[in-house]
Protein backbone atom coordinates (compact mmCIF):
# COMPACT_ATOMS: atom_id res chain seq x y z
CA UNK A 1 0.00 0.00 0.00
CA UNK A 2 1.41 3.39 -0.99
CA UNK A 3 1.35 6.35 1.36
CA UNK A 4 -1.21 8.08 -0.88
CA UNK A 5 -3.23 5.08 -1.94
CA UNK A 6 -6.74 6.09 -2.98
CA UNK A 7 -6.05 9.81 -2.85
CA UNK A 8 -6.66 12.31 -5.65
CA UNK A 9 -3.95 14.93 -6.15
CA UNK A 10 -3.90 18.03 -8.34
CA UNK A 11 -0.40 19.31 -9.14
CA UNK A 12 -0.02 22.55 -11.08
CA UNK A 13 3.05 23.23 -13.17
CA UNK A 14 3.65 19.49 -13.35
CA UNK A 15 4.77 19.31 -16.95
CA UNK A 16 8.39 19.69 -15.90
CA UNK A 17 10.73 20.40 -13.01
CA UNK A 18 9.52 20.21 -9.42
CA UNK A 19 5.90 19.69 -10.41
CA UNK A 20 6.75 16.73 -12.61
CA UNK A 21 8.84 15.17 -9.84
CA UNK A 22 5.96 15.53 -7.38
CA UNK A 23 3.38 14.17 -9.81
CA UNK A 24 5.49 11.08 -10.49
CA UNK A 25 6.16 10.54 -6.78
CA UNK A 26 2.49 10.86 -5.88
CA UNK A 27 1.51 8.36 -8.57
CA UNK A 28 4.17 5.95 -7.33
CA UNK A 29 2.63 6.23 -3.85
CA UNK A 30 -0.81 5.29 -5.15
CA UNK A 31 -2.48 8.63 -5.82
CA UNK A 32 -4.57 9.44 -8.87
CA UNK A 33 -2.80 12.50 -10.23
CA UNK A 34 -4.11 15.46 -12.20
CA UNK A 35 -1.17 16.70 -14.26
CA UNK A 36 -1.82 20.39 -14.95
CA UNK A 37 0.44 22.68 -16.94
CA UNK A 38 0.34 25.28 -19.70
CA UNK A 39 2.05 23.23 -22.44
CA UNK A 40 0.02 20.32 -23.93
CA UNK A 41 3.11 18.33 -24.96
CA UNK A 42 4.65 18.29 -21.49
CA UNK A 43 1.30 17.44 -19.87
CA UNK A 44 0.88 14.48 -22.19
CA UNK A 45 4.45 13.32 -21.62
CA UNK A 46 4.07 13.22 -17.83
CA UNK A 47 0.68 11.49 -18.07
CA UNK A 48 2.31 8.83 -20.25
CA UNK A 49 5.14 8.40 -17.75
CA UNK A 50 2.63 7.81 -14.97
CA UNK A 51 0.41 5.42 -16.89
CA UNK A 52 3.40 3.49 -18.27
CA UNK A 53 4.44 2.83 -14.67
CA UNK A 54 0.97 1.52 -13.85
CA UNK A 55 -0.42 4.70 -12.30
CA UNK A 56 -3.54 6.74 -12.99
CA UNK A 57 -3.37 10.27 -14.33
CA UNK A 58 -5.50 12.94 -15.97
CA UNK A 59 -3.85 15.61 -18.07
CA UNK A 60 -5.32 19.13 -17.99
CA UNK A 61 -3.89 22.00 -19.99
CA UNK A 62 -4.15 25.04 -17.74
CA UNK A 63 -2.65 28.51 -17.71
CA UNK A 64 -2.82 29.35 -14.01
CA UNK A 65 -2.65 33.07 -14.80
CA UNK A 66 -6.21 32.75 -16.12
CA UNK A 67 -8.85 32.48 -13.38
CA UNK A 68 -11.41 30.63 -15.49
CA UNK A 69 -8.88 27.98 -16.48
CA UNK A 70 -7.93 27.33 -12.85
CA UNK A 71 -11.54 26.77 -11.81
CA UNK A 72 -12.12 24.59 -14.86
CA UNK A 73 -9.06 22.50 -13.98
CA UNK A 74 -10.43 21.80 -10.49
CA UNK A 75 -13.87 21.00 -11.92
CA UNK A 76 -12.36 18.53 -14.38
CA UNK A 77 -10.38 16.85 -11.62
CA UNK A 78 -13.42 16.48 -9.35
CA UNK A 79 -15.66 15.34 -12.19
CA UNK A 80 -13.18 12.65 -13.24
CA UNK A 81 -12.17 11.34 -9.81
CA UNK A 82 -15.20 12.39 -7.70
CA UNK A 83 -13.14 14.37 -5.19
CA UNK A 84 -9.84 16.11 -4.45
CA UNK A 85 -7.66 15.23 -1.46
CA UNK A 86 -4.39 16.99 -2.26
CA UNK A 87 -3.71 20.31 -3.96
CA UNK A 88 -0.18 21.35 -4.89
CA UNK A 89 0.19 24.94 -6.12
CA UNK A 90 3.60 24.74 -7.74
CA UNK A 91 3.12 26.75 -10.96
CA UNK A 92 4.57 30.25 -11.21
CA UNK A 93 4.86 32.46 -14.27
CA UNK A 94 7.64 34.96 -14.98
CA UNK A 95 7.89 37.97 -17.26
CA UNK A 96 4.61 39.37 -18.47
CA UNK A 97 1.65 38.43 -20.61
CA UNK A 98 2.93 37.64 -24.11
CA UNK A 99 6.59 37.97 -23.09
CA UNK A 100 7.34 35.15 -20.68
CA UNK A 101 10.77 34.48 -19.20
CA UNK A 102 12.32 31.34 -17.67
CA UNK A 103 13.19 32.98 -14.36
CA UNK A 104 12.25 35.97 -12.19
CA UNK A 105 13.05 39.39 -13.62
CA UNK A 106 15.54 41.31 -11.48
CA UNK A 107 15.15 45.10 -11.77
CA UNK A 108 15.52 47.87 -9.16
CA UNK A 109 12.22 48.96 -7.60
CA UNK A 110 12.29 52.40 -9.18
CA UNK A 111 12.56 50.88 -12.66
CA UNK A 112 10.30 47.86 -12.20
CA UNK A 113 7.78 47.26 -14.99
CA UNK A 114 4.36 47.10 -13.34
CA UNK A 115 3.10 44.70 -16.00
CA UNK A 116 5.74 42.20 -14.83
CA UNK A 117 4.69 42.79 -11.22
CA UNK A 118 1.03 42.20 -12.06
CA UNK A 119 1.67 39.02 -14.05
CA UNK A 120 4.06 37.54 -11.48
CA UNK A 121 1.53 38.14 -8.71
CA UNK A 122 -1.42 36.87 -10.74
CA UNK A 123 0.32 33.68 -11.89
CA UNK A 124 1.73 32.98 -8.42
CA UNK A 125 -0.40 34.31 -5.58
CA UNK A 126 -3.76 34.70 -7.32
CA UNK A 127 -3.48 31.32 -9.03
CA UNK A 128 -2.89 29.64 -5.67
CA UNK A 129 -5.85 31.48 -4.15
CA UNK A 130 -8.11 30.54 -7.05
CA UNK A 131 -7.17 26.88 -6.86
CA UNK A 132 -7.65 26.81 -3.09
CA UNK A 133 -11.09 28.41 -3.34
CA UNK A 134 -12.13 26.07 -6.14
CA UNK A 135 -10.88 22.97 -4.31
CA UNK A 136 -12.28 23.96 -0.91
CA UNK A 137 -15.71 22.30 -1.33
CA UNK A 138 -13.99 18.96 -1.94
CA UNK A 139 -11.19 19.30 0.62
CA UNK A 140 -13.67 20.29 3.32
CA UNK A 141 -15.71 17.10 2.95
CA UNK A 142 -13.25 14.86 4.77
CA UNK A 143 -10.09 16.93 5.16
CA UNK A 144 -7.12 17.19 2.86
CA UNK A 145 -3.70 18.64 2.18
CA UNK A 146 -2.64 21.84 0.44
CA UNK A 147 1.00 22.43 -0.43
CA UNK A 148 2.00 25.83 -1.71
CA UNK A 149 5.40 27.01 -2.90
CA UNK A 150 7.36 29.96 -1.57
CA UNK A 151 11.03 30.80 -1.95
CA UNK A 152 14.00 31.25 0.40
CA UNK A 153 15.19 34.04 -1.89
CA UNK A 154 11.97 35.89 -1.12
CA UNK A 155 12.59 35.37 2.59
CA UNK A 156 15.83 37.32 2.38
CA UNK A 157 14.27 39.90 0.02
CA UNK A 158 16.84 39.43 -2.72
CA UNK A 159 17.70 42.74 -4.35
CA UNK A 160 15.97 43.40 -7.66
CA UNK A 161 13.38 40.69 -7.15
CA UNK A 162 10.48 42.80 -5.91
CA UNK A 163 7.74 41.01 -7.89
CA UNK A 164 8.94 37.51 -7.08
CA UNK A 165 9.72 38.31 -3.43
CA UNK A 166 6.35 39.94 -2.87
CA UNK A 167 4.46 37.13 -4.57
CA UNK A 168 6.14 34.27 -2.72
CA UNK A 169 5.86 35.90 0.69
CA UNK A 170 2.19 36.63 -0.02
CA UNK A 171 1.73 32.92 -0.78
CA UNK A 172 3.21 32.07 2.62
CA UNK A 173 0.88 34.51 4.36
CA UNK A 174 -2.10 33.08 2.49
CA UNK A 175 -1.04 29.59 3.52
CA UNK A 176 -0.75 30.44 7.21
CA UNK A 177 -4.11 32.22 7.17
CA UNK A 178 -5.76 29.22 5.50
CA UNK A 179 -4.08 26.89 7.98
CA UNK A 180 -5.80 28.76 10.83
CA UNK A 181 -9.18 29.13 9.15
CA UNK A 182 -9.36 25.65 7.69
CA UNK A 183 -7.62 23.69 10.44
CA UNK A 184 -10.93 22.84 12.18
CA UNK A 185 -12.00 21.24 8.90
CA UNK A 186 -8.91 18.99 8.92
CA UNK A 187 -7.34 20.78 5.97
CA UNK A 188 -3.59 21.06 6.43
CA UNK A 189 -1.84 23.89 4.58
CA UNK A 190 1.94 23.99 4.38
CA UNK A 191 4.63 25.59 2.25
CA UNK A 192 7.79 24.29 0.61
CA UNK A 193 10.59 26.80 0.06
CA UNK A 194 13.00 25.06 -2.31
CA UNK A 195 16.29 25.69 -4.02
CA UNK A 196 16.18 23.13 -6.82
CA UNK A 197 18.05 22.62 -10.07
CA UNK A 198 15.01 22.65 -12.35
CA UNK A 199 14.93 22.72 -16.14
CA UNK A 200 14.07 26.42 -16.03
CA UNK A 201 16.97 27.12 -13.69
CA UNK A 202 19.36 25.29 -15.98
CA UNK A 203 18.22 27.50 -18.85
CA UNK A 204 18.55 30.64 -16.75
CA UNK A 205 22.01 29.55 -15.55
CA UNK A 206 23.27 29.54 -19.12
CA UNK A 207 22.55 33.25 -19.44
CA UNK A 208 23.73 34.34 -15.98
CA UNK A 209 26.16 31.75 -14.52
CA UNK A 210 27.80 34.13 -12.03
CA UNK A 211 24.45 34.95 -10.42
CA UNK A 212 23.74 31.30 -9.72
CA UNK A 213 27.31 30.53 -8.69
CA UNK A 214 26.82 33.20 -6.05
CA UNK A 215 23.67 31.47 -4.84
CA UNK A 216 25.40 28.10 -4.54
CA UNK A 217 28.14 29.73 -2.49
CA UNK A 218 25.47 30.69 0.09
CA UNK A 219 24.12 27.13 0.36
CA UNK A 220 25.95 25.22 3.12
CA UNK A 221 25.60 21.95 1.18
CA UNK A 222 27.13 23.73 -1.86
CA UNK A 223 24.65 22.47 -4.42
CA UNK A 224 21.17 22.97 -5.74
CA UNK A 225 18.65 20.33 -4.75
CA UNK A 226 17.39 17.62 -7.07
CA UNK A 227 13.59 17.80 -7.63
CA UNK A 228 13.22 14.02 -7.61
CA UNK A 229 15.54 13.10 -4.74
CA UNK A 230 15.28 16.16 -2.52
CA UNK A 231 11.89 17.84 -3.05
CA UNK A 232 9.40 15.16 -4.07
CA UNK A 233 9.86 13.10 -0.85
CA UNK A 234 9.03 16.17 1.26
CA UNK A 235 5.93 16.78 -0.85
CA UNK A 236 4.90 13.15 -0.32
CA UNK A 237 5.33 13.55 3.44
CA UNK A 238 3.20 16.71 3.49
CA UNK A 239 0.48 15.00 1.45
CA UNK A 240 0.40 11.85 3.58
CA UNK A 241 -1.12 11.00 6.96
CA UNK A 242 2.37 11.28 8.46
CA UNK A 243 1.97 15.08 8.47
CA UNK A 244 -1.54 15.20 9.94
CA UNK A 245 -0.38 17.30 12.92
CA UNK A 246 1.65 19.74 10.84
CA UNK A 247 0.06 22.88 9.40
CA UNK A 248 0.97 26.50 8.70
CA UNK A 249 4.62 25.55 8.41
CA UNK A 250 7.32 26.40 5.87
CA UNK A 251 9.61 23.51 4.97
CA UNK A 252 13.04 24.85 4.02
CA UNK A 253 14.14 22.40 1.33
CA UNK A 254 17.08 24.62 0.45
CA UNK A 255 20.29 22.95 1.61
CA UNK A 256 20.51 25.33 4.57
CA UNK A 257 20.32 28.53 2.50
CA UNK A 258 17.88 30.15 4.92
CA UNK A 259 18.67 29.60 8.59
CA UNK A 260 16.93 32.14 10.76
CA UNK A 261 15.45 31.78 14.23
Amino acid sequence: MGKLNGKVAVVTGSGRGIGRAIALAYAAEGAKVVVASRTPATVERVVQEITAAGGTALGVVCDVAQREQVFTMIEQAAKTFDTIDILVNNAQGFGKEGALTHAPVFVPIQDFDEEILEFTYRSGFMSALWAMKAAFPYLSRRGGKIINFGSPQAQINLEGGMAYNMTKEAVRSLSRTAAREWGPLKINVNVINPIMLTDALKEAYETAPTTFDGTIAQVPLRRFGDPVKDCAPVAVFLASSESDFLTGMTMQVDGGFFMRA
